[in-house]
C-alpha cells in the first residue's frame, strides 16, 4: 500500500505544472515581485519559501524511490524548479480566475478526497499513513493543498466542458466533409479456426468435410482470442485481412470450406457464410454516436485551452531575476513555455 502512495504522491505534486496546459501569461514588466517571493501571478505572489518546499519535498521523494536527484545548478535541476514554479504559477492562475466565475473548494471536499485517499492506501491505520508522509517530507496540511489544486482543477474543467454541445448540424457537416472515411469495403460473413500447426489444421478440415460442428471446434482450438467466443464469426472486409486469407474469402462461393490454407498468423481454415456485400458508404445514422464523441472531445478540448489562455491573459506573471521559465516553443497540453 505505502508504495503505491510513493507513485500517488509525486503525481499530486507535480499535479499543478502538469494539468491540460502549460501555466505561463505574459510578463508584466511594469508590476515588481515583492521580497522573498519569485513571482507575482496578476495580484497573488509566489512565496519563494513556497518553491523551496516543493523542491524539498520532490527530493525527499525521489530519495524514497532511489532516483537520482538533480545537483543544484544543473540544466536537470533547472528544468525541475522551472516545472514546479509553473506549477504554483498555474495554480494562482486557475485560483483567481475560478473564483472569478464562482469555482471554489470547501474543505470538507477535501476532507473527503483525503479520507478516499487514506482508505485506499492505508485501511484503518493512520499511524502508517503518517509514517508515509513523514518519508515523503509531507504534512497533512501541505498534502491537503495539493489535493485541494487537484479538486479545483477538476472542478473548473468540468465547469468549462459542461457549456460544450455538439449539434446535429455540426455532425452533419462532419460527415459530408468526410465521406471518404466513412466508405465500407466488400464484406463476407465468414467463420475460420485459426491453429500453429500444419498436422491439426489437416486434421480439423478432416473433421469438418466429415459433418463436424465448426462452431464448436473453433471454440476449442481456434487462437484468434476475437472471434473464439462467436465459434470463429466475423465479418470480414476486402484489403482488411492478410492477402491469402482475403484471396480465398472473396473468390470463393458462398458454403465453401477452404483447405489449410498459410498466413504469418498460422494455419486457417475458413468457411464462407453468406453472399459479398458490396461497398458502400456508412449511413449518418450509423457514424452519428463516433462523429459526436470526436467532435465533442475537440470543442472540449478548444474551450479548455481558450478558457486557460484567457486566465493567463488576465492573471500575469511577472518573475523575480533568476526565476523565469526558459522558453521550449510549445504551447500544446502537458507542455510548457516561459
Amino acid at each position: 500500500m505505502a508504495s503505491s502512495l510513493r507513485k500517488l504522491l509525486p503525481l499530486l505534486l507535480l499535479a499543478l505544472a502538469a494539468t491540460l496546459v502549460a501555466a505561463c501569461g505574459s510578463s508584466d514588466s511594469s508590476k515588481t515581485v515583492p521580497p522573498g517571493a519569485v513571482a507575482l501571478v496578476g495580484d497573488k505572489p509566489i512565496e519563494k519559501a513556497d518553491l523551496d518546499r516543493l523542491l524539498a519535498q520532490t527530493k525527499t521523494n525521489y530519495e524514497a524511490q532511489k532516483q537520482e536527484f538533480p545537483e543544484v545548478g544543473t540544466p536537470e535541476y533547472e528544468t525541475l524548479k522551472s516545472t514546479l514554479l509553473k506549477g504554483l504559477v498555474q495554480q494562482a492562475q486557475w485560483e483567481q480566475a475560478g473564483a472569478a466565475m464562482g469555482v471554489r473548494v470547501s474543505e470538507k471536499e477535501i476532507d473527503t478526497q483525503l479520507a478516499a485517499l487514506k482508505q485506499q492506501y492505508f485501511p484503518g491505520d493512520e499511524e502508517k499513513f503518517k509514517a508515509e508522509l513523514d518519508k515523503q517530507g509531507l504534512t497533512v496540511e501541505q498534502l491537503r493543498e495539493q489535493l485541494h489544486a487537484r479538486l479545483l482543477s477538476d472542478k473548473i474543467y468540468n465547469a468549462v466542458i459542461k457549456k460544450v454541445k455538439v449539434t446535429d448540424a455540426t455532425i452533419k457537416a462532419y460527415y459530408d466533409n468526410h465521406k471518404a472515411q466513412y466508405l465500407q469495403p466488400e464484406s463476407r460473413e465468414v467463420r475460420h479456426i485459426l491453429v500453429k500447426k500444419r498436422s491439426l489444421a489437416d486434421e480439423l478440415y478432416a473433421k469438418l468435410k466429415n459433418g463436424a460442428d465448426f462452431a464448436q471446434l473453433a471454440r476449442k482450438y481456434t487462437q484468434d482470442e476475437a472471434s473464439k467466443a462467436d465459434g470463429g464469426n466475423f465479418t470480414a472486409y476486402k484489403g482488411k485481412t492478410v492477402e491469402p486469407f482475403d484471396k480465398f474469402v472473396f473468390a470463393a462461393k458462398k458454403g465453401d470450406l477452404s483447405k489449410p490454407i498459410k498466413t504469418e498468423f498460422g494455419w486457417h481454415l475458413i468457411e464462407v457464410l453468406s453472399e459479398v456485400k458490396p461497398a458502400a458508404t456508412q449511413p449518418l445514422a450509423e457514424a452519428k454516436d463516433t462523429i459526436s464523441s470526436t467532435l465533442l472531445q475537440r470543442q472540449q478540448n478548444q474551450a479548455l485551452k481558450a478558457w486557460v489562455k484567457d486566465a493567463q491573459s488576465k492573471y500575469e506573471v511577472t518573475y523575480a531575476p533568476g526565476y523565469t521559465p526558459a522558453p521550449t516553443g510549445s504551447t500544446e497540453p502537458g507542455t510548457s513555455t516561459g
